[in-house]
């Protein structure tokens, strides 16, 4: 009797432990349910929508974030470079590239909870792409680091994960149809500090 009362407690904590660690998962992964991938950029298109799933619901009731609506824009989350290493607040980056039409689009580098780095200092980590200069054939190039550089510069600073929000608004890639053709900025890794 003791032995069976132990199996059905076991299998009891066997069972709420996997479970809770799935959706621990399914809610903090970037490749999670209903995402679509773009390079290194992931996007949740149905986030803002009656269609959404359950996931990305809870991901957006923890996060206390307002979805965009199909009509409204499109954001997208990159966690990793293109040589598909974790971003680290440490280390330079290249963002370069060209961005999908769009009426308007912001470029962030974000912490853990996907809110603005703080950098402590009077420039925010965010370009929005009315101030970015752009080359001939309209494609941008963003460093970002701890360190200015000449032309487009995203301010970061500190140590740890960091992520990079691309979000844009007004944009027909944020129907289902517009996204089968749709390329977007490739991340670079400069260097690292030691």
């Amino acid at each position: 009797m003791l032995k069976n009362a132990f199996l059905t407690l076991l299998s009891l904590a066997v069972a709420i432990g996997l479970g809770g660690g799935s959706v621990w998962y399914a809610l903090n992964a970037q490749d999670g349910v209903g995402a679509i991938r773009i390079g290194q950029w992931t996007a949740f298109p149905e986030a803002g929508t009656l269609a959404a799933d359950p996931y990305s619901k809870a991901r957006l009731a923890r996060e206390g974030v307002l979805a965009l609506g199909q009509a409204e824009g499109l954001s997208f989350v990159a966690e990793r470079d293109e040589t598909d290493e974790p971003l680290k607040r440490e280390c330079a980056y290249t963002i370069e590239g060209g961005y999908p039409t769009a009426r308007f689009w912001t470029l962030y580098a974000a912490d853990q909870s996907l809110g603005v780095i703080d950098t402590d200092k009077a420039r925010r980590a965010a370009l929005q792409s009315y101030e970015v200069l752009r080359r001939p054939d309209n494609s941008v190039v963003i460093s970002v680091g701890n360190r200015p550089a000449p032309g487009n510069w995203l301010l970061t600073n500190g140590f740890g994960k960091m992520y990079f929000v691309l979000t844009f608004y007004d944009t027909p890639i944020a129907s289902s149809t517009g996204l089968s053709d749709v390329t977007l900025p490739r991340i670079l890794k400069a260097g690292c500090n030691a």
